[in-house]
């Protein structure tokens, strides 16, 4: 397994014509060869968990440079994993869109099937997911991939209970999601759409007042990470990008990425200043240091 993953201290330096909107950075790789990375999550504690999708495993690099495999064949409730998001108890939900369902991880890898879909039939493709600060899951399911495709689902679901309530539907790909800094709205990008929309958290958990907050053709908008000043960070897939908008959704900055398709996106590190980053072209994985700390999520460990 040590032949997938590559840790390197070398700088890597996109090469590209820019506008006045865009800049250079650099990206540090710290894995490779992962065969569609997504979903970073960061447990607060130095560790990063990252999905392979075709691979089939979780991989857990710790800030000592320490690997650790969560591997599919080790468990039969695991097969294709994606987002994923680490709660107060340090347990990881994944969402496994091959299996339709939802994982609860604990901390030594051990995963068990949480939910496995709604009124009787599996989920269709969990994509990614996100907790409010009452504990709630929330999490996208897309289907088909075409705007006029409205077949993608949010649903939330109480992790005590495990009460499933359907929040929306007919939309076009649903996919990465976040909660605003003060929990009372909901990111969500509709891929296929090439957008991102908003919807107002209700009291209850429920969702309303759908809203677009951003259109970003060229591309398709996929993982969501709030900074601490409230700007939204996006992985454009496809765009070759990560896009910063400020909290009334203009472009404030254009980041050019090592490849064409960055997926997802977490803020981490002691002081939230690393912004890591999983890109497909190069199935790599890529940290990048900032100057505004990202939000600390909901769930964290570190908000316990």
């Amino acid at each position: 397994m040590k032949k997938i993953i590559t840790m390197v201290l070398t700088l890597i330096v996109s090469q590209f014509c820019l506008t006045q909107d865009e800049r250079e950075v650099g990206f540090n790789m710290i894995a490779d060869r992962m065969r569609f990375p997504e979903g970073p999550a960061w447990d607060g504690k130095g560790n990063l968990y990252v999905s392979s999708c075709y691979g089939g495993y979780i991989l857990k690099i710790s800030s000592n440079g320490s690997l650790k495999l969560i591997d599919s064949a080790a468990s039969q409730n695991m097969k294709q994993t994606n987002g994923l998001t680490v709660y107060k108890d340090e347990n990881v939900y994944a969402c496994d869109y091959g299996l339709g369902a939802i994982l609860k991880i604990s901390p030594d890898g051990k995963s068990e099937i949480f939910i496995n879909g709604y009124e009787g039939k599996k989920f269709n493709r969990p994509n990614d997911l996100a907790f409010d600060e009452q504990g709630n899951l929330y999490f996208t399911d897309p289907k088909s991939h075409g705007k006029d495709e409205l077949d993608g689902r949010i649903f939330k679901v109480d992790i005590k209970s495990k009460v499933i309530t359907l929040l929306a539907d007919r939309l076009a790909f649903p996919n990465g999601i976040a909660f605003s800094p003060n929990g009372k709205k909901l990111f969500v990008c509709e891929s296929a759409k090439n957008r991102i929309l908003t919807f107002r958290v209700n009291d209850n958990g429920t969702l309303s007042d759908k809203t677009i907050f951003a259109e970003l053709p060229g591309g398709d908008p996929d993982g969501l990470a709030f900074d601490a000043e409230g700007n939204l960070y996006v992985a454009h897939f496809g765009g070759n990008a990560i896009y910063v908008l400020s909290p009334n959704g203009e472009i404030k900055e254009k980041i050019i990425t090592p490849g064409k398709n960055p997926s997802n996106l977490e803020f981490g590190g002691e002081d939230m200043k690393t912004l890591f980053i999983t890109e497909d072209e190069t199935n790599s994985v890529y940290s990048l240091q900032v100057e505004i700390p990202g939000l600390k999520l909901f769930s964290s460990p570190s908000n316990k």
